[in-house]
Formats: C-alpha cells, sequence, structure tokens
C-alpha cells in the first residue's frame, strides 16, 4: 500500500510517498517527492505513482510470457493447440463455475465437457450452466468484433437462458448485496451511467494500457458495477479473456483454491476505490500461473 511520508527539516515539512515491496526475496522501498505540500489530487498522485513501478516491475515480465507463449504458439501444431484450449477450458469452467457455488468436480466437468457424460445427483443448473459457459468461452475466442455492452449482453443471456430465462441478458432493476463481502454494489439507477463510463474507460485506454492491466482493470471496473442478478464475476472473468485473447496474451484461469486472496483483493479495492490493490494481486497471479513462459 501506498503511504504518505512526512519529513521535517527545521521548520520546514516535505511530504513523500512511499510504497515497500518484495523484490527477489529482499524488502525494497519506493518513494516519491511530492513537495511542502499534499496535492489536492492525492489519490491520482498515488495511482500514477504505482503504475510507474508496476511498469518497472511487473511489465518486462508480463512482455516475456507474450514473447515466448507467441514463439511456442508458431512451433504448435493445431491439434495441439485445440487440446490445450480445450483442457484450458474445463480447467476454467470448473473454476469460474466453483467460485460460484457450482457443485460439479473437475473430474464431472471435463466428462460432462468433453464426452457429454451428464453426473447422477447434480443440481441441473450447474449441468446447464457449465455448458453454456463451454459455449461462451469458444465464442470469444473466435469473436473478431471489440467489447460492446451488445455483445456482454449476448454472452450473459446464453449463459442463463437455460436455467434462469427471467434474468437472463438483462440488467437488474433492483438493489442486490455480494454474500460475505462488506462492498455494497450500486443503485439500480447508477448502472447505466456507470455502464457507459465503463465503456468510455475502456475506448480511452484499449490503446494505452499495457494490455494485461487493461484486463484486470476490465474485469475489476465491471463486476464492481455489479449490472446483473447474477454471473458478474462469471462474465467479468470472461471479459477478462476476451481482452487477453484479444491482444495475444495467454488467457488466465483463478483457480478456486485461489478463491479467498482473490475476494480479498477485489473486497479491498472495492471498499478503498482503490484499483491498484486488485491490479497487483493480478499481476503477481497472472506470472505466477504463466512462469513456464519466463524461463529461458
Amino acid at each position: 500500500m501506498v503511504r504518505i511520508k512526512k519529513r521535517i527539516h527545521g521548520r520546514q515539512t516535505y511530504y513523500y510517498l512511499e510504497h515497500t515491496l518484495r523484490e527477489k526475496g529482499k524488502i525494497q522501498k519506493k518513494e516519491k517527492y511530492l513537495g511542502k505540500r499534499l496535492p489536492k489530487n492525492i489519490e491520482e498522485v498515488k495511482k500514477r505513482f504505482l503504475s510507474e513501478i508496476y511498469r518497472e516491475k511487473w511489465y518486462p515480465l508480463l512482455d516475456k510470457i507474450k514473447e515466448n507463449f507467441s514463439k511456442e504458439q508458431k512451433q504448435t501444431s493445431e491439434v495441439a493447440k485445440e487440446k490445450e484450449i480445450k483442457n484450458f477450458m474445463i480447467r476454467f469452467t470448473y473454476d469460474t463455475q466453483r467460485i460460484e457455488g457450482s457443485k460439479l468436480t473437475l473430474r464431472e466437468t471435463a466428462d460432462l465437457l468433453e464426452k457429454g457424460i451428464t453426473p447422477k445427483a447434480k443440481f441441473i443448473h450447474d449441468v446447464k450452466e457449465a455448458e453454456a459457459h463451454k459455449e461462451i468461452f469458444y465464442d470469444i475466442m473466435n469473436y473478431k468484433k471489440d467489447l460492446s455492452l451488445q455483445i456482454i449482453l449476448y454472452w450473459h443471456k446464453k449463459l442463463f437462458e437455460n436455467t434462469k430465462p427471467e434474468i437472463a441478458g438483462k440488467i437488474r432493476n433492483h438493489q442486490v448485496a455480494i454474500s460475505g463481502s462488506r462492498f455494497m454494489p450500486p443503485f439500480p439507477a447508477e448502472i447505466y451511467p456507470l455502464l457507459r463510463e465503463f465503456f468510455r474507460w475502456y475506448v480511452k485506454n484499449k490503446n494505452k494500457l499495457h494490455p494485461v492491466e487493461l484486463a484486470a482493470g476490465a474485469h475489476l471496473k465491471f463486476v464492481t458495477i455489479h449490472p446483473f442478478t447474477d454471473g458478474n464475476g462469471r462474465i467479468s472473468r470472461l471479459i477478462m479473456n476476451f481482452v487477453l485473447h484479444r491482444y495475444n496474451y495467454p488467457v488466465f484461469n483463478i483457480p478456486y483454491e485461489h478463491r479467498a486472496g482473490y475476494y480479498n483483493a477485489l473486497e479491498r479495492s472495492q471498499t478503498k476505490k482503490f484499483d491498484p490493490i486488485f491490479l497487483q494481486w493480478f499481476f503477481r497471479r497472472y506470472i505466477k500461473e504463466h512462469k513456464r513462459y519466463l524461463k529461458e
């Protein structure tokens, strides 16, 4: 977390920003001099300070992942690529559904999506939503146009049309709460203005931000708007992978067993209204998931 530090020399006070981070097992401190007075836009200054640190610490690793991923893709046969994507789709579908309460095991998810074997004594909506998620994932991998509200509503409709048709593809018109979270989603009247703001942000930043930061930011901002009655997390994670794939970065899964850290980073970013908390968690997790691309 970025802290404001005050140093007094004689009668004069000087202000600094300080951020502590771990670098190769060692604790390092980064500082930025602010001046003799705190700037009025201090929160924006903090974000810019962290962005500078990210560029120095994370971006070279993220770019190395893309470089080696691209090399590997060129050397991999189409059959092998299809198998790798299928394996990812199964694991991603299992984890993203499990995070939201699905009772399907990984084995049951694989048998269902790969062999069409429906598990016995399981909730039918878990089965139907897993099958729908598979279709949406492949839609995303083949979708050539850019992100829009229309396509997001289509993905949501496809996810729920066979299980919850009354909410499928529809923006909520009632207040919701997130079980176990201190964050309260926006009121219904705020949703459309926030969605317009989301797409303005996306259009403005899609060619400015690092693609992995764009994917993480899109996930965080969309799930914070929470425009649907159900499925906000799943759609946000699909948006995340749409952005990564569009910019030729390897797609990303958040394992069910790491949900506690994921939830914590989301909630802290949302309640503090400070995106870098989630971004830093995302970068760390993304690099860890794709560390094989960092080996020489």
